[in-house]
């Protein structure tokens, strides 16, 4: 396992859609370790495989509390087959925008389906802090980042915030 580099605003890779994976191979379980690891590191709960330069559909998340055991979870081509009219709004962040949080409405509940670290497919439904996630970083998957779909004028100065302190860095 490697940490990886976890690419910022405006890196032009960020904006980029993923292209889908063919098999769940080894070398695609060595990415997601080194994508678990670099999100523990970071410290995130959520990391899509663009994040690190690696424009494939891939997500690694663990919701676990920070001081209990890890229980990592794998997405490999997810996708949303159902998402509930009612909506939620909740603060968030990015690894890739660092040190900006604002608050984003998505749908309440999901119905998801991906292959698991060992490729097999799986189909659940995701709510709370978990739907927030997976939306967020299948986002990332379709070039969006969470500031898209704040204002203009919001996302200008996010941008900028992140450009200055990594000036400054």
């Amino acid at each position: 396992m490697a940490l990886r580099e976890i690419l910022t605003v405006p890196d032009p890779l960020l904006k980029q859609k993923s292209a889908a994976v063919e098999v769940v191979d080894d070398g695609l379980r060595a990415l997601m370790d080194d994508m678990l690891e670099t999100m523990y590191a970071a410290p995130g709960i959520g990391l899509a495989a663009v994040q690190i330069g690696v424009p494939k559909r891939v997500i690694v998340m663990d919701l676990s509390p920070r001081e209990g055991e890890q229980e990592p979870k794998y997405f490999v081509n997810p996708e949303i087959v159902w998402a509930s009219e009612e909506t939620a709004p909740y603060e968030e962040g990015c690894l890739s925008v660092p040190d900006i949080y604002d608050e984003v409405e998505r749908p309440a509940k999901v119905r998801l389906r991906y292959l698991n670290y060992q490729g097999e497919t799986i189909e659940e439904e995701a709510e709370g802090v978990y739907a927030v996630c997976i939306q967020h970083e299948m986002d990332h998957l379709d070039g969006v980042l969470f500031i898209d779909h704040l204002s203009r004028l919001k996302r200008e100065r996010a941008v900028a915030k992140v450009k200055k302190a990594k000036q400054a860095a």
